[in-house]
């Protein structure tokens, strides 16, 4: 079949109705011998050419469902290959975590070679850091324990050595010294009051006084005195002098034996008994050679206690591996849910809400009510920005997407029905981390929609939510500027824009290297924060010149 010749009449001479399909003229010669036959069962005129118009609808019908198949099955195939890298990476990523959390924990609990158990080694082994310090406080040779009670109680201590009564420094030697000089002089004493050469004494004045007033009474008086120095006599046994002397020296020799070791009843040897007892009971409570001492008790209540704790440790160890298996995989099973998007999109709300707190715009949740087109709900939030801001009542739309297979291409669709659904100048479309393009930068502006991506579970991603705030406010300022015809120099803020861009593009180039170079990981890092740095920089400069323009706006 050949076309010999196609007309299109003139649209401006068409009778027929607005919106009604145009009619084309076609003329045409069939060289093919089948369909040459089947066009002759039918009569020329009106059947023939109905046959010929629905013979040429099937056709087409067919060539479009034929490329409509084509075209499925190459996204299909497409499809399986992303899928395919996408769970590669995914267990790619699980892999490096476990191997990660085992390795940690394995450093510290690991009962061969953590350290956690190495330390207990160190401290409970035999000639151990706890068995050293006891020994060096307590133990039974060379401690300090033996070494205070022998310089108080040994045998060359100060303490034996005052009671030593061969000592001629000691105690019972200088006891027996005092005494000896004090009955003494108690006796010279004595003796001189009662000697008849001494003029001051107690008798000759006794004596004096007697003669001068009773002079008649001097022959018993002589008697009398005679008997009281018959008292004070020692040459007399029964005299009160001499059973005097004989009590202190009975005295003495009381506290002699009292104090002498010789005698086994002595105080001093009791008291030598009772410290040789005290530090033999000592000695058998802080040795380790006698399992019921208490320092043996002490050491098995402390093994067993560390052992204890080593098998708590061990399940502590076995239930987190457990719980963040568990994690794991309930985490997969709701990111397979809808449920998930769900909980971005609401995690995504209160992230918004706590920030337009410090801006005083005002939020909404749109995600459930239709906008301006008919029966659409596209738009997910809105930020109108406040009364003080530099754009009074500019409108942002804010688009969640926590979805799989969602590229930029239906992003950028799906953003531009939310700001004319929503009647806003910006719009800013937020992936879920988990399940952005592998081609989307983690923070890119197209005209006047900032496409970012941001983790509810990774405070680092806050950065980028928050930058992709300020930069969309930015947009807005501009976009109402220009809609108000008002002259402004956005030289600093396209400045400004560029410069986010370019550094959160170098970030992305950063985190990649992160993961992939460990040699220069430190170094990366270190980078990596003054990016940071320089987008906390460049946003405070939107925010000053958006409220220059405010004031400029005002003026």
């Amino acid at each position: 079949m050949s076309v010999s010749r196609t007309t299109q009449p003139d649209s401006s001479a068409s009778h027929e109705p607005v919106g009604m399909p145009m009619g084309m003229l076609l003329e045409l010669m069939v060289n093919d011998a089948e369909v040459i036959s089947e066009l002759k069962q039918f009569e020329e005129g009106e059947p023939r050419d109905q046959f010929v118009l629905r013979a040429l609808k099937v056709g087409v019908l067919a060539l479009k469902q034929a490329r409509g198949e084509l075209d499925a099955e190459t996204i299909r195939h497409e499809g399986k290959q992303l899928m395919t890298t996408l769970q590669g990476r995914l267990e790619t990523h699980a892999q490096l975590l476990q191997n990660t959390v085992d390795a940690q924990l394995k450093q510290y609990f690991d009962p061969e070679s953590g350290r956690l158990h190495e330390r207990l080694q160190r401290l409970l082994r035999q000639d151990g850091e706890l068995e050293q310090v006891l020994q060096k406080h307590i133990g039974e040779q060379d401690s300090e324990l033996v070494r205070t009670l022998s310089a108080h109680l040994g045998k060359e201590s100060p303490l034996l050595r005052h009671l030593d009564p061969d000592d001629s420094k000691g105690l019972l030697s200088l006891l027996r010294q005092t005494v000896d000089e004090e009955l003494n002089q108690q006796r010279e004493r004595i003796l001189l009051e009662f000697s008849l050469d001494h003029k001051d004494g107690a008798l000759t004045r006794f004596i004096r006084e007697l003669t001068e007033r009773q002079g008649e009474l001097s022959g018993d008086l002589t008697k009398k005195i005679d008997l009281a120095v018959e008292q004070f006599s020692l040459d007399n046994d029964d005299s009160a002098l001499s059973r005097l002397v004989q009590n202190m020296k009975q005295a003495q020799k009381t506290i002699s034996a009292e104090f002498s070791l010789d005698e086994d009843k002595s105080a001093l040897s009791r008291l030598k008994r009772i410290l040789e007892s005290t530090q033999n009971s000592i000695n058998s409570q802080l040795t380790l050679d006698d399992e019921n001492s208490s320092l043996a008790r002490l050491r098995k209540e402390l093994t067993d206690i560390l052992q204890e704790q080593h098998k708590t440790s061990r399940e502590f160890q076995l239930e987190v591996t457990s719980t963040l298996n568990a994690m794991q995989v309930r985490k997969e099973e709701a990111a397979r849910g809808t449920q998930h998007g769900i909980e971005f999109e609401e995690s995504l709300l209160s992230f918004l809400e706590y920030e337009t707190k410090k801006t005083d715009d005002i939020i909404t949740a749109t995600g459930s009510t239709t906008g301006r087109i008919k029966n659409c709900k596209v738009g997910d939030v809105t930020i109108e920005m406040g009364p003080e801001s530099a754009a009074p009542g500019a409108m942002i739309v804010i688009e969640a997407k926590d979805k799989l297979k969602y590229q930029i291409a239906q992003a950028r669709e799906e953003i531009a029905t939310a700001r004319d659904n929503r009647g806003a100048q910006v719009g800013l479309f937020v992936f879920a981390r988990n399940n952005a393009p592998a081609q989307l930068e983690s923070l890119t502006r197209i005209g006047n929609d900032v496409f970012t991506v941001w983790d509810p579970e990774d405070s680092d991603t806050d950065l980028f939510l928050r930058t992709a705030i300020t930069l969309a406010r930015a947009l807005s300022v501009r976009a109402k500027q220009h809609q108000e015809s008002h002259t402004a120099d956005f030289h600093e803020i396209d400045r400004a824009i560029l410069e986010i861009e370019k550094q959160v593009a170098t970030m992305d180039d950063m985190e990649t290297w992160v993961r992939t170079i460990s040699n220069n990981s430190d170094k990366i890092l270190k980078k990596i924060g003054t990016m940071r740095k320089s987008l906390l920089n460049q946003s405070e400069v939107l925010k000053e010149r958006t409220e220059s323009l405010k004031v400029i706006a005002q003026n």
